[in-house]
């Protein structure tokens, strides 16, 4: 009885006309307003980091205005705005109530659904975020002991488990909070009633240290979708005995997840990295196919075998080894230290500076 229904089409424009009257028919019974001459308060809609501009944000502004020079602070991210467009990429200098813009200028990506607020300076939204990030640290660190997958059954029938943390990392901000509203939803099934899923951090790019810290001082397991962890990640990980687990499907993560809770974990081809590589020149063949010619930082570079190309620790292709060869001559493998060429089957878009991770697929059988 409180809600208009309206019935709108997108695709034959049915009822567009309809639903604004009705919108601003609700803001005026409802008496909604908002005051244009105070500070700007808003919401990040959706926010991603941009190769070329850095953090970029979609704000929906509230209440204030927001101009082209606000110092702004949303969660544990603050900055000065250095460009302002609205929807049709026009350059704006200032911004009102209800109006969406996309904002460059903060210092890292903000979390989709915070709070944005516009403030004085930059040492009042420094301060603010530097409160936030102690306030967040707080809240994740809790127990030392290491879970995984594989023994998170045992744990919880022992009752040494009643939580269990997550760390989810995906390649955009989009996926990140579609992965973390379909984990939070195991919460009311009752297949998982034993333990309650929590996700303690989460953000876009690459598995790093900080992660891995964060999953060791907070008993959690990481999960990656379409993402990989660097070098330095994945020596810490075998370090501090954290569980680093990484997807191409969601529903793999839920499945993994659920059936590790109520311990019917069954065997899965798993992968072994074998080493990593560094592209340091391209060749393009008479044929169009590229040739990278590549340097091994660490392990070894097998012609049987399968490679990921990580641009940025993102995930952009995986497939065969079609090529391998040192000089002119066709190679088994080719070590850490030495260089060679490398083709991808069916890929030809091996860039510069890409990073190849070698692996082998295994059969492992899960114990519980």
């Amino acid at each position: 009885g409180d809600t208009i229904m309206v019935e709108v089409s997108a695709k034959t424009k049915q009822g567009i006309p309809e639903l604004l009257d009705m919108v601003l028919l609700v803001a005026e019974v409802l008496e909604l307003k908002a005051n244009p001459d105070r500070l700007a308060i808003g919401t990040i809609v959706e926010a991603r980091l941009d190769k070329g501009k850095g953090p970029m944000a979609t704000i929906l502004v509230q209440k204030g205005t927001l101009t082209n020079d606000s110092y702004i602070v949303s969660g544990t991210c603050y900055g000065h705005i250095r460009a302002m467009n609205d929807d049709k990429k026009k350059r704006l200098k200032t911004a009102g109530p209800a109006t969406p813009v996309v904002v460059l200028g903060l210092d890292g990506v903000p979390n989709a659904g915070d709070m944005v607020y516009a403030v004085q300076d930059e040492k009042t939204a420094r301060e603010i975020a530097a409160r936030n990030i102690a306030q967040e640290r707080e809240e994740k660190l809790a127990s030392k002991n290491k879970v995984s997958l594989n023994n998170l059954f045992d744990k919880i029938k022992e009752g040494e488990l009643k939580d269990l943390n997550l760390i989810v990392k995906a390649d955009v901000k989009g996926t990140v909070e579609a992965l973390n509203q379909s984990l939070l939803k195991l919460n009311d099934n009752e297949d998982v009633d034993e333990v309650q899923v929590n996700i303690i951090h989460s953000g876009t790019g690459g598995i790093n240290e900080s992660d891995i810290n964060l999953a060791s001082a907070s008993n959690a397991l990481v999960i990656g979708f379409n993402v990989r962890p660097n070098i330095n990640a994945i020596e810490l990980a075998k370090q501090e005995e954290v569980d680093v687990r990484t997807y191409r499907v969601i529903y793999d993560i839920l499945n993994d997840v659920k059936n590790a809770i109520s311990g019917m974990l069954t065997p899965e081809i798993t992968e072994e990295v074998l080493g990593r590589c560094e592209v340091r020149e391209t060749f393009k063949l008479p044929s169009n196919d590229i040739v990278a010619g590549i340097y091994v930082l660490k392990g070894k570079i097998a012609r049987k075998a399968f490679v990921k190309v990580l641009r940025d620790d993102v995930i952009i292709h995986e497939g065969a080894i079609s090529s391998l060869k040192r000089f002119q001559d066709d190679a088994k493998e080719i070590a850490q230290g030495y260089e060679g060429g490398l083709m991808v089957e069916n890929f030809n878009d091996i860039q510069v500076n890409d990073l190849l991770e070698c692996y082998i697929e295994k059969e492992i059988k899960k114990e519980i």
